[in-house]
Formats: structure tokens, sequence, C-alpha cells
């Protein structure tokens, strides 16, 4: 993350927090700086080992409402992949992206295809819809699973 990004963020959390007549405070900001460090696809549970590093203090619940924060102030989307477990990754302003996961290892990988995007714009038009958004995931599994580095071994 860049560090204008960071700074946009920064801004962005603040004046969302303010409007909603919540404090500023560092932990929310560790929490911040963390998380658009790590990437993408992260895990609360990740998250907070992450943050814990920086201040070892902070609990679940702080990350738990930091990051619904993050959400509804449109700096962090939310994911579900099928197993259970949410997930959160930054919003990048007029950037998309769609999603395979691996139902063996749970890997998750960010693909673009503009033939995919261009398609899905038809088939809207033709039943008669103009696209505002959309996700699209893939789900599938490890074409070479034996060898698969990520999935889980058995004991």
């Amino acid at each position: 993350m860049t560090p204008t990004a960071l700074q946009e963020a920064q801004r962005r959390l603040e004046v969302f927090i303010r409007a909603q007549g919540l404090k500023h405070t560092r932990q929310r900001e560790e929490i911040l700086e963390v998380f658009l460090g790590c990437g993408s696809h992260i895990s609360i549970e990740d998250l907070l080992r992450s943050v814990q590093l920086q201040m070892p203090g902070v609990g679940h619940s702080t990350v738990y409402r930091t990051m619904r924060l993050l959400v509804d102030a449109g700096i962090a989307h939310e994911r579900q992949f099928g197993d259970g477990q949410t997930r959160y990754e930054p919003v990048v302003p007029n950037e998309h992206h769609d999603h395979l996961i691996c139902l063996d290892c749970n890997a998750i990988f960010e693909f673009e295809d503009p033939t995919i995007e261009q398609r899905q714009t038809e088939v809207a038009a033709a039943h008669g819809l103009r696209l505002k958004t959309h996700r699209h995931e893939i789900y599938g599994h490890c074409a070479q699973m034996e060898s698969c580095t990520r999935r889980p071994r058995s004991p």
C-alpha cells in the first residue's frame, strides 16, 4: 500500500468516525495500518495476531468492531468464500477483480479477465439490465492436488 493510499484511508476513517460520533483511537489507527499492510483476504484471527505484534493488549472484539467500521466506511470489503470464515480485503477505488477459490486448500486467487467482464455486460443487457456491480467467484480443486503446498496434510 502506498503512503498516499494509506493517508487517504486514514482520512476516510477519520471523517467516517467523526460523522458517527465516535472517537479516534490509536487502536483503530493501528488496526487500519496493519490491515492495509497485510494485503487481501485476511481473517479476523490472522489480523488479530498481526495487530497484537504491535499492540499486545488489543482484543478480538476491538479488531472485529474496527473491521465493521472499515467496511461501513467503504475502506474494506467483507468476503465469504464458503468455508465459514469471513475475510476482508482493502477497497481499491476503480479496481475490480474476481476470485478463484480452491475447495481443498482454501487458496484464493484474484484474477481479471476482460472477456468475462464484457460477456457479463452483454448477458445483463440481453435481460434488460445495466450492470452496476457483481461478484464472481469460481470454486474448484487444485489441478495438482498431490503436490499442492497449501493443502493440509493428514497426520
